[in-house]
């Protein structure tokens, strides 16, 4: 990962920890379920917006250099990684 989307991730987890500190003073409070369900949706969407930034760096940097390799092997490897990662997604959510 480059430096200045490691930062950009760093940055972007720390806030959603806050976040989620916050869910939690939220529920010990008894605060009223749906905004506390709203600000769980709030982290959820962060998450994947940090998810993204993560993926697209990797397609631009470790997808880019195992294409360019011409090693079928790695460029196999890496198609492979990502696959299995969203196929693990994907069944979570059954």
């Amino acid at each position: 990962m480059n430096d200045a989307n490691k930062t950009a991730v760093q940055r972007r987890l720390k806030s959603i920890e806050g976040h989620v500190r916050g869910i939690q003073r939220m529920s010990d409070e008894s605060a009223y379920c749906m905004d506390i369900l709203q600000q769980i949706r709030a982290v959820q969407s962060a998450l994947e917006r940090t998810g993204q930034l993560i993926l697209e760096d990797h397609l631009n940097s470790c997808v880019v250099n195992a294409v360019r390799s011409g090693e079928p092997a790695e460029q196999e490897r890496v198609i492979s990684e990502i696959m299995e990662v969203f196929q693990a997604t994907a069944s979570s959510r059954g």
